[in-house]
C-alpha cells in the first residue's frame, strides 16, 4: 500500500468560519435566483411541473445531506466525497469519485461566468462577450485569493438582496394571477393551472419519468450544498457546524425554489417555447414579461453580482478539492498541494481554476449544466455508499434500530433516490461523463503502475473511532 504523509507547505488552512458564514457561502454558491435561469428547461422536461421536480430533487438532496453529515463527523477533511470514498471504500474508488467530481466543481465557476455574460450581453449587446469572460474571471480569482472569510463576508449582503428580489418577483406574479391574468391572457374557469390549484404539482398529464428528468437537471440548482464539505478544514467546530449547515442550506434553498416556481408555473402554464425565445436562457425574458423593462434592467444588473458570488463560492470549493488531492500526491503535490503562507489559501489552484474558467467563452449553458449533473450525481451516490461501507460494514454499527436507521436505511434511501436520477440523466451528460471517467481510469493506471498499488493518500485520520 502506498501512503503519502506530510504536506508540501508548512502553511495550513485556517478555521475562521461559523455556522452562518458557511450557510451564506452555500446559498451564494446555490444562487437562489438560478430558478429563473432553469425554469424553461425544467418546465419542458417535466411537462410543466417544475415545483414537483424541485420536490423530487430536494428529497434526494436532503437524504444525501444527512450522509454528508455522517461522513464529515468521521472525516472532517476538505476532500469531501473524494476523501469519504477513499477512506471508507477504497483509495482507487476515492480517486475516481474525486476525478468525476471535477466535472461538477471545475465547471460550476464556468456556469456563472456564462450566466453573467448572458445578462451583460442583454444589457450591452454591442460588447464582445470575451471582454466579460476575461473581466469576470479575473474578478472571481482575485476575490478568492483574499481568503475564505473575505468570500463569506462578500457574499452575505448579496444573498440577502437575492431573497428580496425573489420575494418581490413572486409578489408581482401573485398580483397578476389574483387579477385574473397569466402569460396566456385572462384566466377563465376553463384555464388550466388556476391560482391555488394543485395542478402545477400534479395532474392527469403528470409523468413520473418526466418529473425525475426535471429533477436531474435541478441537481445543478442545488450544486453548492455539497461543496460546503470542502470547507471542513476552515470551519470552527467542524463536526457540529458543517452537518447542520449542509442540511439547512439545502432545505432553505429547496423551500425557496418550490414556492417561487409554483407561482411562476401558474403564470407560464404552457409550452415554454411559446413564451421564451431560448428556453435555456429564460431569466431576462421572465423578468421582462413579469416586471417590465425597468425591473428587468435593475434585476439583471444585480444578477450579474449574484452569479459572481456563486462563482466565487464554487471557485473556493474546487480549489480546496484540488488541494486535498495534491496533498495526497495523486496529482502534483508541489503545485496542487501548496498553501499560501500569506493568505492561507490554495493560491496556485485558485489561479488554475481561473484559467480553466476562461473556456466559458466557448461553452453553451445547457451543455455545462448537463456535465455538472454527472459530476454531482457521482459524488452524491458515493457519499451515501460511503456511509454504509464505513459505519455499517466496517464498524459494525448495525446492532440496534437507531444505528440501522442512521447508517443503513437513510443512506440506502439516499442512494435509491439518486439512482432514480441517474436513470433519467441526459444522454450528452452520460456520454461525456463516461469519457471523462475513462481518462481518469487511464491516469489512475499510470499513477499506480498498472494498478499494482493503491492510489496514494495522506494519513490525516487514524480510523480509530
Amino acid at each position: 500500500m502506498t501512503n503519502i504523509s506530510g504536506t508540501q507547505s508548512a502553511a495550513k488552512l485556517q478555521k475562521t468560519l461559523g455556522l452562518w458564514h458557511v450557510i451564506i457561502i452555500g446559498l451564494a454558491y446555490i444562487q437562489p435566483m438560478t430558478l429563473f435561469d432553469t425554469f424553461g428547461l425544467v418546465s419542458e422536461a417535466s411537462n410543466h411541473h417544475v415545483p414537483t421536480s424541485y420536490i423530487f430533487a430536494l428529497v434526494a438532496i436532503l437524504l444525501t445531506s444527512i450522509s454528508y453529515g455522517h461522513m464529515i463527523r468521521r472525516y472532517p477533511s476538505s476532500g469531501s466525497a473524494y476523501t469519504y470514498a477513499q477512506k471508507s471504500i477504497h483509495p482507487n474508488v476515492g480517486f475516481m469519485v474525486g476525478w468525476s467530481s471535477w466535472l461538477d466543481y471545475l465547471l460550476s465557476p464556468m456556469v456563472n461566468i456564462i450566466l453573467a455574460g448572458i445578462y451583460l450581453t442583454a444589457l450591452f449587446p454591442s460588447v464582445n462577450h470575451w471582454v466579460w469572460v476575461i473581466l469576470l474571471t479575473a474578478f472571481m480569482t482575485g476575490v478568492n485569493l483574499r481568503g475564505v472569510r473575505f468570500v463569506a463576508n462578500f457574499n452575505s449582503w448579496i444573498v440577502l438582496v437575492q431573497l428580496i428580489v425573489i420575494g418581490t418577483f413572486t409578489y408581482l406574479v401573485y398580483s397578476k394571477l389574483q387579477m385574473g391574468v397569466n402569460a396566456d391572457g385572462p384566466i377563465t374557469a376553463e384555464t388550466q393551472y388556476q391560482l391555488w390549484s394543485l395542478e402545477p404539482f400534479w395532474n392527469e398529464l403528470t409523468s413520473v419519468g418526466a418529473l425525475v428528468t426535471g429533477a436531474t437537471l435541478l441537481c445543478f440548482s442545488f450544486t453548492g450544498f455539497d461543496s460546503l464539505s470542502s470547507l471542513a478544514e476552515e470551519t470552527k467546530d467542524t463536526e457540529k457546524t458543517l452537518p447542520k449547515a449542509i442540511f439547512l442550506t439545502a432545505l432553505f434553498a429547496g423551500v425557496i425554489f418550490i414556492i417561487s416556481t409554483y407561482f411562476i408555473q401558474l403564470y407560464f402554464p404552457g409550452n415554454p417555447s411559446s413564451y421564451f425565445k431560448d428556453i435555456a436562457e429564460t431569466q431576462p425574458e421572465i423578468l421582462l414579461l413579469v416586471g417590465g423593462s425597468l425591473f428587468q434592467s435593475y434585476v439583471l444588473a444585480f444578477a450579474i453580482v449574484t452569479v459572481m458570488a456563486s462563482g466565487i463560492s464554487a471557485h473556493a470549493g474546487v480549489s480546496r478539492l484540488m488541494y486535498v488531492m495534491g496533498r495526497d500526491g495523486i496529482i502534483n503535490k508541489k503545485i496542487f498541494g501548496h498553501i499560501s503562507p500569506k493568505s492561507f489559501t490554495p493560491s496556485y489552484n485558485i489561479v488554475i481554476v481561473g484559467i480553466v474558467a476562461l473556456s466559458a467563452g466557448f461553452m453553451k449553458l445547457d451543455t455545462v449544466i448537463s456535465l455538472i449533473s454527472f459530476g454531482a450525481l457521482t459524488a452524491f451516490t458515493f457519499v451515501n455508499l460511503s456511509v454504509i461501507s464505513r459505519y455499517a460494514l466496517r464498524d459494525g454499527r448495525t446492532k440496534n434500530i437507531k444505528d440501522i436507521i442512521y447508517y443503513v436505511v437513510v443512506p440506502l434511501c439516499g442512494f435509491i433516490s439518486i439512482f432514480a436520477l441517474w436513470l433519467e440523466i441526459e444522454e450528452t451528460a452520460l456520454k461525456y461523463g463516461l469519457w471523462w471517467a475513462m481518462f481518469g481510469v487511464l491516469y489512475l493506471g499510470y499513477k499506480t503502475k498498472g494498478f499494482k498499488y493503491n492510489a496514494p493518500q495522506y494519513n490525516e485520520f487514524d480510523d480509530k473511532h
